[in-house]
């Protein structure tokens, strides 16, 4: 819009201002609807975060829904320099002896030190090319080829790219002053069946031997780990892995050797982990918590102002405090030991939130742990506590039909709504502010030319007079 100035009569009255205070009065509505707007917006995120405390509280409920997830077990070493050892749900609660009797290794080998190379650039290959063939296990034979300049290093890289369960390396074992260069070969997996063998080597490096004077060094015998398990005076049982790792010698735990025990025995003890349960029951009660006491510092009212909070008179929020208290604290059908939360020690405040008793439900735990667990978890003729929250956290976000999804929406469209009128109004007092302007300047204008006349009247009226 093209700026209007306003030339003024001398007499105080200035038009611009007076354009300024009617455009500002009709702007009114305007500032209304952002004010809408901000609270249309404010409580549009707060919806955002009350669903994402509620896929929070989802997300614990879920570590307790499968009887697989609920039961932890706890798994103690006496000796952790020898093995560590982790349980899964599955793993079988008692105390195991165990002896390491033999770690598992990687097959190692290079050429003797008589046909070793006094540089790494030396030629190694005294024909037109040769080639070197090798194989791990009862694998097929990996084969390289060379050049007739081939060296050391060119057979070692050739080796290592490809990838055949083969590490090649370049070792000194001469001086510094005098090096002697050797071909190291290392399998990539540890046990007995992975040997490395040479098959073919027409090298000067002699692996195979053909000059009577060559042959192959061992470092590092292949072999298998093995284990016995149980007393050694009784029947134990013997395991023999290729690797160090073993994950069937105690049903559901993973044992990782370090070092061999020699003539002695170690314990490994498998307990129900209760304390990572009561862990996860205490989560679930803190993330209801956190849903509720989002809600009531939202639902406030303010007596003095008459003014309420973002959820204050919102009946999709009691609705999501109705269905999750629900859940919480049903009964579940099919049980006779422990039928509800109450029974193992949650107990509701006046506020909504929910404090657990820890002496009442650590001895349930200890007392009937398989009624504890049954509370929570689904099972054949039961829906559990937890899965009764995660269906109650799925129904009101439901992307198609939730009682928070809809909300959400209707928020959405609001603030669009609003926005677009605003953009209209704001176009309405544009367009009026202009048609202000133009009539002020017109006004001006006029009320200039009579200023004009009316000096030039009082001028020749006192010519008149003075005549």
């Amino acid at each position: 819009m093209a700026t209007i100035s306003f030339g003024g009569l001398g007499n105080g009255l200035d038009f611009g201002q007076v354009v300024d205070q009617l455009v500002k009065a009709s702007r009114i509505p305007v500032d209304r609807l952002n004010a809408k707007k901000a609270d249309l917006n404010s409580k549009s995120t707060d919806f955002a975060t009350l669903s994402t405390k509620l896929i929070a509280l989802q997300s614990t409920a879920d570590k307790m829904r499968l009887p697989s997830s609920f039961d932890r077990s706890g798994v103690s070493v006496s000796d952790s320099t020898v093995l560590a050892a982790t349980g899964a749900s599955s793993a079988v609660q008692g105390s195991y002896t165990i002896k390491v009797a033999q770690l598992a290794q990687s097959h190692q080998i290079t050429n003797r030190a008589a046909k070793a190379v006094a540089s790494a650039t030396t030629d190694i290959v005294s024909g037109l090319s040769g080639t070197f063939t090798f194989r791990v296990g009862s694998g097929t034979d990996q084969t390289v080829s060379l050049s007739a300049a081939a060296t050391i290093e060119d057979l070692k890289t050739a080796i290592n790219d490809l990838g055949a369960g083969v590490t090649a390396s370049v070792i000194n074992t001469g001086s510094e002053s005098s090096p002697a260069y050797r071909l190291a070969l290392t399998a990539v997996n540890t046990g007995a069946g992975n040997t490395v063998t040479i098959v073919a080597d027409n090298t000067d490096l002699d692996f195979l031997n053909s000059s009577g004077a060559g042959g192959t060094d061992t470092l590092q015998a292949a072999q298998d780990a093995v284990i016995i398990v149980g007393d050694p005076n009784l029947n134990p049982v013997t395991f023999q892995r290729s690797s160090n790792t073993m994950t069937d010698a105690i049903a559901g735990v993973s044992l990782t050797l370090n070092k061999t025990t020699g003539s002695d025995t170690i314990l490994v003890n498998v307990s129900r982990d209760v304390t990572a349960v009561q862990t996860n029951i205490k989560d679930l009660a803190a993330a209801y918590n956190e849903v509720v006491k989002f809600i009531n510092e939202r639902s406030t009212y303010d007596v003095a102002s008459k003014e309420g909070g973002i959820f204050f008179n919102e009946p999709t929020v009691r609705r999501v405090l109705s269905q999750l208290r629900t859940a919480l604290s049903s009964v579940v059908s099919g049980l006779t030991t422990y039928v509800s939360v109450g029974d193992v020690g949650f107990k509701t405040e006046r506020d909504g939130t929910v404090t657990i008793d820890d002496v009442r439900l650590s001895a349930a735990l200890s007392s009937n742990y398989a009624a504890v667990k049954n509370l929570f978890v689904t099972q054949t003729g039961s829906v559990g506590v937890a899965q009764l929250v995660n269906t109650a956290v799925d129904t009101l976000d439901d992307i198609e039909s939730g009682a928070l999804t809809l909300r959400k929406h209707g928020l959405t469209d609001q603030i669009s709504d609003v926005t677009d009128e605003i953009a209209r109004k704001e176009d309405l007092i544009a367009q009026y502010e202009e048609r202000l302007r133009r009539q002020y300047a017109a006004l001006d204008g006029l009320l200039g030319q009579l200023q004009s006349q009316i000096g030039f009247l009082q001028a020749n009226s006192s010519l008149t007079r003075k005549n």
